[in-house]
């Protein structure tokens, strides 16, 4: 199986075996209205769900609703279950893994809720168990800022009590860039990946081919490799015979880039 990760596009408008989006599909400080992102967004993501499965999961900037505690939630990434899309709450199985999504937390309540869907995966988890979380955890090189870790000091906790295969996130943007932090961390039997966020197209990304058992992360001037089936090693290796698959990638036209000049304005 192959996954393709993006994480944090903030509004930036390939065929896999699943695509997995770890929150931030919006952002909340563009000029385009909150609604409008909404509408468009949708409309990409339908379009790929008719070709490939996808996951979704909501980050900081896709909280469009309060529930009735006053917990902030995303509430439009919740209707895109109708497209098929797994999201916030779900869980998907595909051959022998299994992928849980999480929601973005706000406060106590929805974090017993992820306490709550954690648990109850746990009894029935496959030989792969893959989680979706947009914060990366605490203490790791995927959440270094710079100068602090933002990561998620519960997300600690639940990776050492389950223990999955993956964690995928997303959320801090620098990480992979910058030293001292990195795209690929693990904890105890648990990879954790943060692909980071960079200008241009397309965006940054990382490619799992989990029944390789290879990582790959792709940036608009680096490509880097890791061996998932290997004990955690620094730094990753560059890319140097790619697989035919992969460098197909770059072949990938960006739609808008596709239309003539005259037609653009």
């Amino acid at each position: 199986m192959r996954c393709l990760i993006v994480a944090d596009l903030h509004y930036s408008l390939p065929q896999f075996d699943l695509v997995i989006f770890a929150g931030d599909a919006l952002d909340i400080g563009s000029s385009v209205d909150f609604r409008a992102q909404i509408v468009v967004v949708k409309k990409y993501l339908a379009l790929l769900s008719g070709l490939t499965r996808v996951i979704l999961c909501s980050g900081n900037h896709d909280l469009d609703e309060r529930n009735p505690e006053g917990e902030k939630i995303s509430r439009w990434i919740g209707e895109v279950r109708e497209l098929g899309i797994a999201c916030d709450g779900d869980s998907l199985t595909i051959g022998d893994t299994l992928f849980t999504v999480c929601p973005w937390w706000d406060g106590p309540l929805v974090k017993q809720r992820i306490d709550d869907q954690l648990r109850e995966a746990a009894t029935k988890r496959p030989k792969r168990w893959i989680w979706v979380h947009h914060a990366p955890p605490a203490n790791s090189p995927t959440s270094w800022g710079g100068k602090r870790f933002f990561g998620d000091t519960e997300l600690v906790q639940w990776i050492e009590a389950h223990q999955p295969s993956m964690v995928i996130s997303g959320h801090v943007h620098q990480s992979p860039f910058i030293p001292d932090g990195s795209w690929f961390d693990r904890l105890g039997d648990s990879w954790v990946f943060n692909a980071g966020l960079e200008p241009g197209r397309p965006p940054v990304h990382i490619v799992l081919d989990i029944d390789d058992g290879t990582a790959f992360w792709l940036s608009a001037g680096d490509g880097q490799t890791i061996n998932l089936n290997a004990p955690l090693q620094r730094p990753a290796a560059t890319i140097s015979n790619p697989p035919a698959w992969l460098t197909s990638l770059g072949r990938i036209a960006d739609p808008s880039l596709a239309r003539p000049l005259s037609v653009a304005g």
